[in-house]
């Protein structure tokens, strides 16, 4: 990422940043070899709060012309190169991807234009129903956006200060340095508190990020050591610590590592600590830091950040699969690239635009903000018009327009119907995407930390049903509303994203969802258990290990929480039906539409096997057990793989909408299976 050049230039930080942007890329391109890459933005954060501060304290802004003129030196550095990335990954997007990668692409490239994009992906990815979406072309403008406010904000905040300092007769950099202190305070207290209670939210957010770039503004305002030791080995020693804080943690962490919180302090301050140390012995890290290779990385590395994504998220749809070969191509075209952009836009802009009226680059921002959003407009309204056209055929088939569509394909006992999927898909994989139960434009579900608990009702017959579990209970809420008009039911959802319903503890990545899924398994029991209903259809998914556990030993102590539920639900007489759960495709694949829409042949490239896509599911087992009392398990299996094989796509309709979770369409369409179990199955326990 880029950052305004210091008056007096410094090669450490030149170093600093092609450290920065190799840790990213490298992590990106190789995630197994640095699993702590990622913490190279935070490197990036430390070294522009130092830089940009350091020249608001020798032109601090008083004036709002002077306001305008820093912020418009911003746009004249950082925008050009940053719009003309997005502008060709938005056009890439369209010609080289299938039509359900469009809207994500589209509408993330919206909000990079507009620098908000961290605010878009904490919206979203930190969705639970939306992680196995693959990452879009421009999901690194995230950290661009973080700096870009930071920037808006932070001339504000020093003049603030300034002006409180002067009218007070007070010293103003001194009066500076307690308020940005402040702020590095305040903000990393908030960073541990929000990544131990909801860590998604916390990566994206700009107030866990902003003690960061504030810790490297601390450093522009402290008194420099250059004059006392900064040539010595104390110097030195201090420079080397810093450093192998940064290359400590891109070696340490990874993604199981609760972040920003606590543990971004060590590549902060590390990097922090080199910058203030700023030592020139030839026994310091500048020895290394100042070779031309590091220089060369750092003066590319805004250029290099901004094209290596897309380039890597883009080239499997023309290669395939990436190998070996293809990474080195990646990393090739990403410094061919960096250096053009370097040259012909980044100091080409910024030369013509010192020389033009201040109003130049504003006109520019417009134009190139606008030209970004409405090519990226036009793409997710096309997108838009060919996902209605497919509504209307996926329509008519689900009137009965389309002989053995969907489950309808699966052999039968008279063979009338053989299982050959079409070629033509009914369900295409762009509205696979979206072909979700009701449940989730509803908003039945309850959602880390769990302490809303939502219900929902479908039907309005005599018979009271209860739909209990997680998503992969949900998911089976389309069929059970097809069925619900004719059994006379009403179907009451408890439903819960991640958690399991039991009293086993599951161990999240908060101590707050632990409890609040342990209190959220209580309620539905004391909702459930005491004859409310007149019949209890429940489900899960076992996403999440036991406290005290991986996943790879929770089975036993998992059932051994369904065994204490079961007996509170089975007291009260009522009849419950566990529906077993579903093959999962994610075992091997990260996402079933997607990979049907790059695929030449979907159902060669993108099913599976019985075997391959089994995972546990201990409340079904702990369930088997007790057949005697009121308990009844359904086994759709069958209905996912035939002959050794769980196709991706059957009878035109694509199965799954991420790696998980089955569509809402193929759901319908195994209505008639269902029923048929569900009514044998309550023949045997009533």
């Amino acid at each position: 990422m880029s950052t305004p050049q210091p008056t007096h230039f410094r090669q450490d930080i030149q170093g600093l940043r092609a450290i920065a942007v190799g840790l990213v890329v490298i992590y990106h391109l190789l995630p197994q070899s640095i699993t702590g890459g990622f913490i190279g933005v935070d490197v990036f954060f430390v070294i522009s709060g130092f830089l940009i501060t350091s020249h608001l304290i020798k032109h601090p802004p008083r004036k709002p012309a002077e306001f305008g003129t820093f912020w418009l030196r911003r746009i004249k550095r950082l925008i050009p190169a940053s719009m003309l990335v997005l502008f060709s990954t938005v056009v890439a997007v369209r010609v080289l991807a299938p039509e359900s990668f469009w809207r994500d692409n589209t509408l993330q490239s919206i909000a990079s234009a507009f620098y908000s994009q961290n605010w878009y992906l904490l919206a979203t990815s930190v969705d639970y129903m939306a992680e196995d979406n693959a990452p879009t072309a421009v999901q690194h403008y995230w950290s661009l956006a973080v700096e870009e406010q930071f920037y808006l904000l932070w001339p504000l905040c020093i003049a603030a200060l300034w002006w409180f300092a002067v009218r007070k007769k007070l010293i103003p950099k001194r009066i500076v340095l307690v308020g940005v202190a402040l702020i590095v305070v305040l903000s990393s207290a908030y960073s541990i508190y929000l990544t131990s209670v909801e860590p998604g939210v916390a990566y994206f957010s700009t107030f866990t990020r902003a003690w960061e770039l504030a810790l490297g503004a601390v450093v522009a305002l402290l008194p420099t050591p250059r004059e006392r030791f900064s040539f010595s080995l104390a110097g030195a020693a201090l420079a080397w610590v810093g450093i192998a804080g940064i290359v400590g943690a891109g070696i340490a962490y990874d993604s199981s590592t609760p972040f920003p919180g606590y543990q971004a302090a060590l590549p902060v301050v590390g990097t922090a600590v080199v910058i203030w140390a700023a030592a020139t012995s030839c026994y310091s890290p500048t020895t290394l830091l100042s070779s031309k290779p590091f220089q060369f990385l750092g003066a590319h590395s805004y250029s290099i950040y901004l094209w290596h994504w897309p380039i890597l998220v883009l080239l499997p749809f023309v290669s395939g699969p990436l190998g070996t070969l293809d990474l080195v191509a990646v990393a090739l075209a990403t410094i061919a690239l960096s250096m053009l952009t370097k040259k012909y836009v980044e100091d080409a802009f910024r030369k013509t635009l010192d020389v033009s009226p201040l109003v130049t680059p504003l006109r520019f921002l417009v134009v190139a903000t606008a030209s970004v959003a409405l090519v990226a407009g036009g793409v997710a309204a096309e997108a838009h018009l060919r996902e209605q056209a497919a509504n209307v055929s996926l329509e008519a088939a689900l009137q009965g327009s389309v002989p053995c569509f969907g489950a309808a394909a699966l052999p039968d006992r008279n063979g009338a119907c053989q299982y050959q999927p079409k070629k033509e898909l009914i369900l295409s994989p762009a509205l696979a995407k979206d072909d979700k139960s009701a449940a989730y434009a509803d908003g039945c579900w309850s959602t880390e930390p769990y302490e809303k608990k939502p219900t929902c009702t479908y039907g309005t017959g005599k018979t009271k049903v209860a739909l209990v579990g997680n998503s992969h209970a949900g998911h089976w809420l389309p069929a059970l509303e097809e069925m619900a008009a004719e059994k006379d039911w009403t179907i009451t959802t408890y439903l819960v994203s991640r958690c399991n319903p039991t009293e086993a503890p599951l161990k999240f990545d908060a101590d707050v969802k632990s409890q609040g899924c342990a209190d959220y398994g209580k309620w539905v029991l004391d909702q459930t258990a005491h004859g409310q209903f007149d019949l209890i259809v429940t489900s899960e998914r076992q996403s999440v290990p036991v406290l005290g556990h991986s996943m790879a030993t929770t089975e036993a102590p998992a059932r051994d929480g369904y065994n204490e539920y079961l007996d509170q639900w089975t007291a009260s007489d009522t009849p419950i039906v566990v529906i077993r759960d579903t093959p999962y495709p994610g075992a091997t694949l990260p996402n079933i539409p997607d990979c049907v829409a790059t695929a030449t042949n979907a159902n060669a490239q993108c099913s599976g096997s019985p075997d391959r896509w089994e995972w546990m599911d201990p409340l079904a087992e702990e369930a088997e057990e007790r057949a005697h009392d009121n308990v009844a398990v359904i086994d759709p299996t069958r209905y996912f793989c035939q002959e050794g094989t769980c196709p991706a796509v059957i009878g035109g309709v694509v199965v799954y909408f991420d790696a998980s979770h089955i569509t809402a369409t193929y759901a319908k369409t195994l209505t008639p299976f269902l029923e048929k179990d569900l009514d044998q199955a309550l023949r045997k326990i009533t």
